[in-house]
């Protein structure tokens, strides 16, 4: 009895995996057939020892070959395009000729054109807005008002527990805030009180429309610069600082235009123009030139170059060293420089003291200017800034220019300024949003930072963006929302209405310090070494960014940044990507034979895939370096013809489009080979790959039987394997 069991057990285990199999699509073509296991337990008792023995010795022999067939089933690839097998009583495993109707790789839709696409995203748009206001007028303004203004989102939510941590985080950001945005003023060579307007109305439109939680918004560095060396080209500052403002203004005012446009078209991948490596080499370089204009505050020098190459700011200060100089000013700058990195070092060692790097500025300004107060270093040759107006921010609107000789100037300055500031604020608020677990809306963020410098250039300020250094500080405080930065504004407001005329002995080159102190974190050595090791054709971008602005102009490294990353694009698009396949051994898996030793080519056959859209730029080139392959081939197995290349087999499942160019070279791939005698396949071409290939009658004159879904199948039928009627 338990010899019964056993079989009992193994018959009632091939039963269900019979039913199991025969759930699989490709094992639905073959069901097993197990009569004797239906057999019911009853009679089987009414056997004989003997006979049970024998009759299970059967079954379980006629369970294994068909459990082995079924196996080798599943292992085999889904080939679609065979008919289903059903297994003859008599002679196990023949299949019958019966071939079911199976669809075409022809028999495709046309597909949409482009302005159908976007016709319909249009559509849709207003069908869902008009039904959202036939519902209820009020819905929808409710709705749109919520997409615009992110706040209104998660202001009912907000708590008073939140908002200790924003005050907190906005309180530690303003003591980092303030001395920046003064010394960031100086940069764009404005006055003081406009690194302060920056850091008080755009802050506070950010939050009202800004998706990110944590970035801090204000002058930066980069911007600063771009400003003040684009400019200077059209005004000079220290002639005419009225016609310079209102161009920084005006400039700024465009800038806005161009971000909000951008988001409202969904233009964001115009900001992609500048790649990653291209924006680490610029920011490198643009860091070095910012450190040495921050010599003429260091160093107390009166007299300095307006030119931002690093030859002319080299000389500028080598003259300066030779005539008079104040070194109370450098001692005083380096002194507190120190102390800025050393407070810096502890905060990165203990993370509880976070708040020591981010008060260091504001101390170093306190304390230099109670030094510069009781020592009477302003007698001795240390330059203070002496008058910073107070007051809420003057408007500025009767400053914009749009007409005169400097409007298209404006325009081009915004422009540059825009996409820089774009770049810099979305890879810092992306950053930092992965950190936290949630998505930033790209062109949401456009909009907010285009309102925002549009309603800064009507109140006195210039482009504002995110900044790192700042939003890193305010990250670590602990920030819960945005309302970190209009508590950084209210402080800021607060300053300027009770605290200016105590920076009258504050020095500059603590602000020099304070600006030096801020660098490190714009030069990514790490960064550069591993695009180096990743792609040499990026990094070539990132040392052409660097040196173009460090001996040329910011301008300048921007022009050669983006033309080396076009000229990659071209290059990828005139050579692109032909790889030749094979097959990895005991499979019916096609892949490069350069990437994978184990893929081997196939006698008789060239497998060719092209990575890479088929159009004007390339066409010459694929059908050049498949003809010539073929050729080679043949050439060298000229004594042996029975391996000789009889067909070429073209996996088009990459390419995306097709142009008449790519049409053309098509046919003429296909009648230099049909006069060599070979024969031609195409693998799986694209939606409007195949619908061109229609029109065009290549189709026609290739044969729709030679155009396969996978290489598996041409294979297959090239080798004579398969009837290719089957097929198509």
């Amino acid at each position: 009895m338990p010899a019964f069991k056993l079989r009992h057990s193994t018959l009632s285990f091939l039963s269900s995996t019979r039913l199991s199999i025969a759930q699989c699509p490709r094992a639905r073509a073959s069901p097993p057939s197990l009569p004797s296991a239906a057999m019911s337990c009853t009679n089987r008792q009414a056997m004989g020892v003997a006979e049970v023995s024998t009759m299970d010795r059967q079954l379980r022999l006629a369970g294994e070959r068909e459990l082995s067939e079924f196996s080798q089933t599943l292992q085999q690839p889904a080939d679609r395009s065979a008919p289903p097998a059903e297994l003859n009583g008599d002679e196990p495993g023949r299949t019958t000729s019966t071939k079911p109707s199976f669809f075409s790789v022809l028999d495709t839709r046309e597909p949409p054109s482009p302005w159908h696409d976007l016709a319909a995203s249009v559509r849709s748009a207003v069908s869902r807005c008009r039904s959202e206001y036939s519902s209820s007028p009020l819905r929808c303004i409710v709705s749109a008002l919520r997409s615009l203004f992110p706040i209104l989102r998660w202001g009912s939510s907000y708590d008073l527990k939140s908002f200790r941590s924003d005050l907190l985080a906005g309180l530690t950001l303003a003591s980092l805030g303030i001395p920046q945005s003064i010394g960031y003023a100086n940069l764009a060579k404005l006055d003081p009180q406009y690194g302060l307007y920056t850091s008080l109305v755009p802050p506070l439109i950010y939050a009202l429309m800004g998706s990110s939680r944590e970035i801090a918004i204000g002058p930066v560095a980069v911007v600063s610069l771009l400003l003040s060396s684009m400019i200077r080209e059209v005004v000079d500052p220290s002639t005419d600082p009225v016609a310079y403002r209102k161009i920084v203004f005006t400039a700024t005012f465009f800038a806005g235009i161009f971000q909000v446009a951008f988001g409202f078209l969904r233009l964001g991948f115009l900001v992609d123009f500048l790649s990653h490596a291209a924006i680490v080499g610029f920011m490198g370089g643009a860091a070095i030139i910012i450190g040495l204009q921050q010599l003429k505050g260091l160093l107390g020098i009166s007299h300095f170059t307006n030119s931002t190459d690093v030859v002319s700011v080299t000389k500028a200060v080598w003259v300066a060293l030779h005539e008079q100089w104040y070194p109370y000013n450098f001692m005083l700058g380096c002194s507190f420089l120190i102390f800025i990195l050393i407070t810096r070092f502890i905060g990165r060692k203990k993370k509880k003291l976070y708040w020591l790097p981010a008060i260091a500025p504001l101390l170093s300004v306190v304390m230099s200017t109670v030094l510069v107060f009781l020592t009477r270093a302003d007698k001795h040759g240390v330059r203070t800034i002496q008058r910073v107006k107070g007051g809420l921010n003057p408007s500025s609107a009767n400053q914009l220019r749009f007409r005169g000789p400097h409007v298209g100037e404006s325009a081009k300055i915004g422009l540059v300024c825009a996409v820089i500031a774009l770049a810099e604020a979305i890879a810092v608020g992306r950053s930092f949003a992965s950190v936290k677990g949630y998505q930033l809306d790209g062109n949401k963020e456009m909009v907010a930072m285009g309102f925002m410098n549009i309603a800064g250039s009507m109140s006195s300020c210039y482009v504002a963006t995110g900044s790192f250094s700042r939003t890193a500080v305010n990250f670590s405080a602990g920030c819960k929302t945005s309302i970190s930065n209009v508590v950084m504004a209210v402080t800021v407001f607060i300053s300027l209405q009770f605290l200016t005329r105590l920076l009258y002995y504050t020095p500059y080159t603590i602000l020099a310090s304070i600006i030096l102190s801020a660098l490190p974190n714009l030069i990514d050595i790490r960064e550069a070494y591993n695009i180096w090791e990743v792609d040499k054709m990026d990094f070539l971008a990132c040392v052409g960014a660097f040196f173009g602005v460090l001996f040329g102009s910011v301008e300048i490294g921007l022009v050669v940044a983006i033309f080396i990353s076009f000229t990659k694009i071209i290059l990828n698009a005139i050579r692109p990507r032909i790889e030749v396949l094979g097959r990895i051994e005991g499979t019916n898996i096609f892949c490069s034979t350069r990437q994978y030793a184990l893929a081997t080519k196939l006698p008789t056959l060239l497998i060719v895939r092209i990575d890479s859209f088929f159009c004007f730029v390339n066409a010459n080139f694929i059908r050049e370096r498949i003809t010539s392959w073929v050729l080679q081939e043949n050439e060298l197995l000229q004594e042996i013809p029975e391996k000789r290349i009889k067909s070429v087999i073209i996996d088009m499942s990459n390419v995306v489009d097709i142009d008449t160019s790519g049409i053309a070279s098509l046919k003429e791939i296909h009648e230099n080979l049909a006069s060599l005698g070979i024969q031609l396949a195409i693998i799986n071409p694209g939606w409007r790959v195949i619908q061109k290939m229609k029109l065009a009658r290549v189709v026609e004159m290739i044969g729709g039987h030679w155009i396969f879904l996978t290489v598996g199948e041409a294979v297959e039928a090239c080798l004579g394997k398969k009837d290719t009627g089957s097929i198509c």
